[in-house]
């Protein structure tokens, strides 16, 4: 594909993560703006063009990938219709910016690869801790040895069953609970990001085994996943991710043990870092993080677009997240 000129965004699902996180980013990176949304409901659609001074919004996706004013699509639909737009949008030729996780299963993520490579354009996944600074940060510390040969990785995850989250079932915008759309329940939305991180830090994993089970019985998907994994490097990995905890049990943490030490940091709390070294006294590294939290893998992707620069979050790395998932939840690629 030719290096474009400049980049104009036609958003699919103008949604909540558009309104802070994505939506300002792609407005205010450099090469880029958003020349159309589209929603289904033609008066959020408005609405939402209206508040962030898009010239254009459709309520019919096909009308958005077709407008010759797009030359790039941004897909921020829950993951059942990933696959269909990203198909639609490579078809029109036009490179293709998809939320997380990439979709339900392995298999749509490799049909959606599969059609952007035969089309020519690129593909990439909103796995946007990859370009955050803290997590540069962790990538850093374990490139350069600071904590030693690393040995393993902990995942710990543990949320209550808040109220927003007791009688979901009957909430159909809460997609997250619904495997027949997100293709699982909060692991497949959170873990995704956690795993993803993982092949970024490591490399791909090549081994993945683990159980699912839902416990509560609060809504249909599984709400505890227990899994282990393996990188090709040979580090191995553990991980509990529980949404039916009670409050004591709540906690959020990932530490990355070496031969000399260890580094930890929250992936869904604060954006610090903590180092610790036999023999030495503990470092902690604090970041300010734009509250646009996509900008920095935006830009990094427009760059790539305009023929100046490289993005590590593809379609190919986002499609490996999802198999481990799948084999961490012995799920079929259905």
């Amino acid at each position: 594909m030719k290096p474009l000129k400049e980049v104009r965004w036609g958003i699919i699902g103008a949604g909540d993560v558009c309104e802070v996180k994505s939506g300002p980013a792609l407005q205010q990176t450099e090469g880029s703006t958003i020349v159309a949304i589209m929603r289904r409901n033609a008066e959020k659609a408005k609405d939402f063009a209206e508040r962030h001074n898009v010239p254009k919004w459709y309520n019919d996706a096909n009308e958005l990938i077709n407008d010759p004013d797009v030359n790039a699509i941004y897909i921020a639909t829950p993951p059942s219709s990933h696959e269909e737009y990203t198909l639609k949008a490579a078809a029109a030729g036009k490179p293709v910016y998809v939320e997380k996780p990439m979709a339900r299963t392995h298999k749509e993520c490799l049909s959606m690869v599969n059609a952007c490579k035969e089309a020519g354009v690129p593909l990439y996944v909103a796995y946007y801790r990859r370009a955050l600074p803290n997590f540069l940060k962790v990538k850093e510390i374990i490139d350069t040895g600071v904590i030693g040969d690393i040995r393993f990785v902990n995942i710990k995850l543990h949320k209550p069953l808040s109220p927003d989250i007791v009688g979901a079932s009957e909430d159909p915008e809460n997609w997250r609970i619904f495997p027949e759309v997100a293709g699982g329940g909060y692991f497949y939305d959170l873990a995704s990001h956690q795993l993803d991180a993982m092949d970024f830090l490591f490399g791909p994993i090549e081994e993945a085994t683990g159980y699912a089970s839902n416990q509560a019985g609060i809504y249909p998907a599984e709400d505890i996943t227990v899994g282990t994994f393996r990188f090709k490097n040979g580090v191995l990995g553990h991980g509990v991710w529980a949404f039916n905890t009670g409050n004591v049990s709540d906690e959020e943490v990932t530490t990355i043990v070496g031969s000399k030490g260890e580094v930890s940091f929250p992936f869904f709390g604060d954006h610090s870092v903590t180092l610790k070294i036999d023999g030495e006294k503990d470092k902690v590294f604090n970041f300010n993080i734009s509250k646009h939290i996509q900008q920095r893998l935006i830009q990094t992707m427009v760059d790539e677009l305009l023929g100046k620069g490289i993005c590590v979050s593809t379609g190919v790395s986002g499609a490996r997240t999802n198999w481990v998932m799948q084999e961490i939840c012995k799920r079929d690629d259905r």
